[in-house]
């Protein structure tokens, strides 16, 4: 599995986690709804101030999104 599948997943999954839409995590992060989607469906490969806002606002860590299996 590629990084930014790898990366995808794990959005998608804590945000459903978290219990957040995609636009209120979108709000949070400062980014579009449209871009999160893009971002979950693995079609973007976000900046790392991207990826450290998204895992702020995720309550994780940005190896918490990168990482995984």
């Amino acid at each position: 599995m590629d990084l930014l599948t790898r990366f995808a997943g794990n959005v998608r999954r804590l945000r459903a986690k978290k219990k957040l839409s995609q636009k209120s995590l979108a709000d949070k992060v400062g980014i579009s709804v449209s871009y999160v989607s893009m971002l979950e469906r693995g079609q973007r490969s976000p900046p790392l101030e991207t990826v450290e806002k998204m895992a702020k606002a995720l309550g994780v860590t940005p190896s918490n999104l990168l990482g995984g299996k």
